[in-house]
């Protein structure tokens, strides 16, 4: 964690010294196999998808990957996907241990924190490769859509989720037809141009061509993850 903050912080100051010293300082990955470009962590992603889909997914080596992360990690794609107890990336990706940095919140929006988490994925562990993964039949999406049509405000903390989602809500709502399918797809792509477009560190990656950031639906009945054409 030391180490991780200090190349954080050294993404910032910029200047020959501080490249140095980071080249010097960087170990060997711990999962050399992870060292991707964006086009083939998402082709990784999308074929160990096929796997879990088809119930084909690998045994995966669970003592010897913790042993071999227990000093770093180099994930070779980082997901924000919803908290849905029913989607989890690890097993619909197929993957193991140190390969995916996943970021989990109810309506899988971008806040503050996420990005943040986000900027460490890609300026910290070169993570090449961002996934926003909604799903079909999103609760978080649903009461959105509830709120705004009753005019409503859930309890508790909830508004947060209902605020942070309703921009894609009210533009499914303006399109009609099937406004709950609709307002989940737009809410992936809102929040895939929200993370490509962060300053300073995620929009300079991307603009860099260091870092893809991508959408996708998840779904529930066969597993499938249908990605977003931009």
């Amino acid at each position: 964690m030391l180490f991780g903050a200090a190349a954080f912080g050294m993404t910032f100051t910029g200047g020959a010294f501080a490249n140095r010293a980071l080249a010097k300082e960087t170990k060997a990955p711990p999962k050399p196999q992870n060292v991707l470009s964006a086009d083939a962590s998402l082709k990784r992603l999308m074929a160990g998808n096929v796997r879990y889909v088809e119930g084909v997914s690998r045994r995966h080596d669970f003592k010897h990957e913790r042993e071999a992360l227990a000093g770093g990690q180099n994930p070779f794609a980082a997901v924000l996907s919803c908290a849905d107890s029913r989607i989890a990336p690890e097993y619909a990706f197929d993957t193991g241990r140190g390969d995916l940095f996943v970021c989990r919140v109810a309506g899988n929006f971008a806040g503050t924190e996420t990005i943040a988490s986000m900027e460490y994925a890609a300026a910290v562990l070169n993570t090449p490769l961002i996934l926003v993964l909604g799903h079909d039949a999103c609760g978080a999406v649903d009461a959105t859509l509830k709120a705004i049509r009753d005019n409503t405000s859930p309890p508790g903390h909830i508004p947060s989720l209902v605020e942070a989602i309703a921009p894609a809500a009210k533009a499914a709502m303006q399109q009609g037809g099937e406004v709950l399918d609709k307002a989940i797809r737009q809410n992936v792509i809102d929040n895939v141009a929200k993370l490509k477009s962060a300053a300073p560190i995620l929009n300079a990656a991307v603009e860099q061509g260091k870092l893809k950031v991508v959408g996708g639906i998840y779904r529930l009945a066969t597993g499938t993850v249908d990605l977003i054409q931009d």
